[in-house]
């Protein structure tokens, strides 16, 4: 699931590694993600949320509770020197990428392979080892893109919206995720 709108998001500047707070709309997408949780009757038996501040207010308000694990490996790509700057600023997708490649990487941030690599790393991981049947994982908009990309053909993923509090469901069998739906209709 992706965090809440943040300060950042809402003066469209690029967050990346930093953090900015929610938002009282980030809040809001939040209790309305919770209230999906329990009008669907969805009981999360454990949860997981990236170490940054968004991510992590986004989590205590689903779950109730300050009982889940920090993952550094589900936090937000590091966009390096464009951190903090508009997201105008965000260089040119290159012909037939379906991200931004390794742009940022001579700005001092990650590159998308690394970033989705870290992802799936750390998400498989989590899946292999927690005996639990059903996990919330909050991350973030470009971790998530290129984790998604993992798994699916790049034309469905392009189909698919990342709105703040967007709950992406997938199965996970034998090391392999198979994506199920998107949820954010009602963010």
């Amino acid at each position: 699931m992706r965090h809440g709108q943040t300060l950042f998001n809402q003066l469209g500047k690029v967050q990346g590694a930093c953090d900015s707070p929610l938002t009282d709309e980030g809040i809001r997408q939040a209790t309305i993600a919770k209230k999906y949780f329990d009008d669907n009757n969805i009981n999360i038996d454990s949860f997981y949320s990236s170490t940054q501040e968004r991510a992590c207010d986004t989590l205590e308000i689903i779950a109730g509770h300050t009982e889940y694990t920090r993952l550094k490996g589900i936090k937000e790509w590091n966009f390096g020197l464009f951190e903090g700057e508009s997201e105008r600023l965000n260089p040119k997708r290159k012909e037939g990428e379906t991200s931004f490649g390794d742009s940022f990487v001579l700005y001092g941030g990650e590159s998308s392979k690394d970033v989705q690599q870290r992802m799936v790393d750390t998400l498989t991981d989590v899946m292999t080892n927690d005996p639990q049947d059903t996990v919330l994982a909050v991350s973030h908009g470009g971790a998530m893109y290129l984790f998604i990309q993992a798994w699916l053909e790049y034309e469905k993923v392009a189909s698919i919206s990342f709105s703040n509090c967007c709950i992406l469901k997938f199965a996970f069998d034998n090391g392999t995720f198979e994506f199920i739906e998107a949820i954010n209709h009602t963010f």
